[in-house]
């Protein structure tokens, strides 16, 4: 694996594991009335999003063993381009339905 690879993945995992934290616990009404909460969730989502975007143009292979990859990386585009128009029940619904697993893949892929 290609050392830029490796970092990016470790960025994705400390990511992940941030987005969990500050999210434990909460029921989505907590997370859509906090501010902070969900300004450091989109902001973890924004690295994720790079530093797959960064795996797959450098490391294809590895990116294709990453489970709805392009789908995180166009997440990270739109918490960027469309800020404004950001749902936060998608964001939810994807910490709460694919984040685990997300991060399942990366400890798997840096084993």
């Amino acid at each position: 694996m290609k050392d830029l690879t490796t970092k990016c993945l470790f960025d994705v995992q400390d990511a992940c594991r941030a987005i969990l934290s500050f999210t434990e616990g909460k029921r989505f009404e907590e997370f859509s009335r906090d501010d902070l909460i969900r300004s450091a969730v989109e902001r973890k989502f924004e690295v994720i999003g790079e530093a797959l975007r960064r795996i797959r143009d450098e490391d294809p292979d590895i990116f294709k063993q990453i489970e709805m990859g392009n789908e995180i990386v166009g997440m990270r585009n739109r918490l960027i381009h469309g800020y404004d128009a950001v749902d936060e029940e998608i964001v939810w619904e994807t910490i709460d339905m694919h984040l685990p697993q997300l991060l399942q893949t990366v400890e798997a892929l840096l084993r």
